[in-house]
């Protein structure tokens, strides 16, 4: 994946705000979180680029109780949700939430506010998912479409999915997820992803 899906990913997911019910609207819960982010950062990218294990409990610290882990990992195995045992379901939502956030993390210290333009709020904060749009710019001046879907569960807006230009991070983990449970099974899938994430496998 290339850069800006990179920063996207991790940027939308860890802008949400503690309280997403104190927000006027849903895009007031990314507009506010990014400077929470940017002070985060502030004079610490160095420090976090150069410790792993920093940088992993630093993004953690913030994206933990702001990203519906549980809905994402619903939403990325599709069918396969349903047809899954409890502790395949508890497995996988640990093993996808780790393995995005080691395989991601290090986008988060390239992140730039002043690249972000959030767009004027059109959605439907009533109903239970509803899309905030924004454009980020690259360093050629293109600006590119990032919209951030979020859910409402518990009385609270949780981030769960990112459009880059259309193409949705849900949809793509979904395909790949597909096609190795085709070639495979679920529980080799999770198997690979607690690999990755560096999580110890019941036995």
């Amino acid at each position: 994946m290339h850069r800006l899906l990179i920063t996207a990913i991790f940027a939308c997911f860890v802008v949400a705000m503690p309280d997403a019910r104190a927000a006027a609207a849903p895009s007031d819960v990314i507009r506010e979180a990014v400077d929470l982010l940017t002070e985060g950062l502030d004079g610490r990218k160095e420090e976090l680029a150069a410790d792993k294990e920093a940088l992993y409990a630093f993004i953690d610290g913030i994206l933990m109780p702001r990203f519906d882990r549980q809905f994402a990992a619903g939403a990325v195995l599709g069918k396969h949700w349903r047809t899954a045992s409890d502790a395949q379901k508890e497995r996988f939502v640990a093993a996808f939430y780790t393995a995005l956030l080691h395989r991601y993390a290090d986008g988060i210290l390239e992140f730039d506010t002043d690249r972000v333009e959030i767009l004027p709020y059109k959605g439907d904060a009533d109903k239970r998912t509803t899309v905030v749009k924004t454009r980020v710019r690259l360093d050629d001046g293109t600006k590119i479409p990032v919209h951030y879907t979020l859910v409402n569960r518990e009385d609270r807006w949780r981030m769960f999915d990112v459009k880059i230009e259309g193409v949705s991070y849900v949809r793509n983990y979904r395909a790949e997820f597909e096609s190795e449970i085709r070639s495979s099974s679920l529980e080799s899938v999770i198997r690979r992803l607690e690999n990755d994430a560096g999580i110890a496998a019941d036995e």
